[in-house]
């Protein structure tokens, strides 16, 4: 169970993601690997037991092959969110954390084409602001 959690807590570095797939298709020690993605052997040593898939000899020493790292890799990278725009009627409450439609909505001209749209949310009653465009087009 506890691998489980950790292997949700990793954060894969920009650099580890993009060298992996560099990597040959052969067994590596962990401190060849490390060294190979540029990051510490501790730092790899907490990915083992989050776990990379890995193997022991007789004399129990680790080895990872670069194939499945790079797999391992591709499975555990956060991917991310594709956002879509607000409708004209809608705004993102922070205090139920998703987009809601509007109810008492003002809006005030800020400045040239910007405008100021606020309101209420209809789940929670806070306060819902956002940003936009005298023409519709949201910022």
């Amino acid at each position: 169970m506890e691998n489980r959690n950790l292997m949700k807590q990793i954060n894969l570095p920009h650099g580890v993601i993009v060298k992996a797939p560099g990597l040959l298709p052969m067994l590596y020690k962990p401190a060849e690997l490390a060294a190979e993605l540029g990051i510490p052997a501790r730092t790899l040593g907490d990915w083992l037991k989050g776990g990379i898939p890995h193997q022991r000899d007789q004399r129990n020493h680790i080895w990872i092959n670069g194939h499945e790292f790079i797999v391992w890799v591709r499975e555990n990278q956060s991917h991310k969110t594709i956002y879509r725009k607000l409708k004209d009627n809608e705004g993102f409450c922070f205090r139920c954390n998703r987009v809601v439609i509007m109810e008492s909505k003002k809006v005030k001209i800020v400045k040239g084409n910007l405008i100021h749209i606020s309101g209420t949310c209809p789940i929670c009653r806070g306060k819902v602001s956002r940003g936009g465009r005298k023409n519709g087009q949201s910022n």
